[in-house]
């Protein structure tokens, strides 16, 4: 790990009367996995949606690469997966991924040949002609994380990207996501999956809207004298997902 590639500093969040993100301090180190652990409506999807530079914080500022979001000039070095998948539902998975290539300005040859590794990396090869419309759940996810890492971001912000996926294969995601960290990509990742979070290199814990701890995996049980994530977790204010 050589630098924070995210600064978060003083962020919050309102919609309307309701604040969903207080006061978040972060950084997050180039070349980790850092994992967002907390149960539904605790904040981790804004916050993400703000590293992505598609929400705008109400207060506060977060520098990505030492650069302010939202920046049209980073869209190339991130990568993106909602929790709701943007798909082309009447095209193939084929044609939703030349789509996105074009977008990111892919040359043919390296398009191509980019097709083939995310399709094999997700195990939808098989299915690349398919039309969305009739994958399956998981099949979607899948094809949604092949996207994001369709242009080989430097950053890849993934929402819950195993929901929906069986264990099996949800085993070969986390063991490319290391590949990737490998490489010296980093991953933010969020999660409610204790299992999943023991997988991170560091967690912030997120409890209504706030960040209640941040830590490794093993700092975070001794520090709450706890024999598992999920059992830290409760130590520190959270509720059980």
């Amino acid at each position: 790990m050589n630098s924070a590639c995210v600064s978060i500093r003083s962020v919050s969040k309102t919609f309307g009367t309701v604040e969903v993100l207080k006061d978040i301090d972060l950084e997050i180190q180039q070349g980790e996995i850092f994992g967002l652990l907390g149960p539904s409506g605790a904040g981790k999807t804004t916050l993400v949606k703000e590293l992505a530079g598609l929400e705008v914080p109400t207060s506060g500022e977060i520098d990505v690469f030492q650069e302010k979001m939202p920046s049209l000039h980073l869209i190339e070095k991130l990568g993106y997966m909602a929790q709701s998948d943007a798909l082309y539902m009447e095209l193939t998975a084929r044609e939703n991924l030349e789509f996105f290539a074009a977008l990111y300005s892919l040359r043919k040859r390296e398009r191509k040949q980019r097709l083939v590794e995310v399709m094999e990396l997700v195990q939808l090869t098989d299915h690349l002609q398919k039309q969305v419309s009739n994958y399956s759940g998981g099949m979607k996810r899948r094809l949604s994380l092949a996207i994001a890492l369709l242009h080989k971001p430097e950053l890849l912000i993934l929402d819950e990207p195993t929901v929906g996926i069986d264990p099996v294969l949800r085993r070969s995601v986390w063991e490319a996501f290391h590949q990737l960290k490998e490489e010296g990509k980093t991953l933010i990742v969020t999660t409610h999956v204790m299992d999943e979070a023991e997988k991170c290199d560091r967690l912030g814990l997120m409890r209504e809207g706030r960040l209640i701890a941040v830590g490794t995996p093993k700092e975070l049980k001794q520090e709450t004298d706890s024999n598992s994530i999920e059992e830290a977790f409760l130590a520190y204010g959270g509720v059980s997902s």
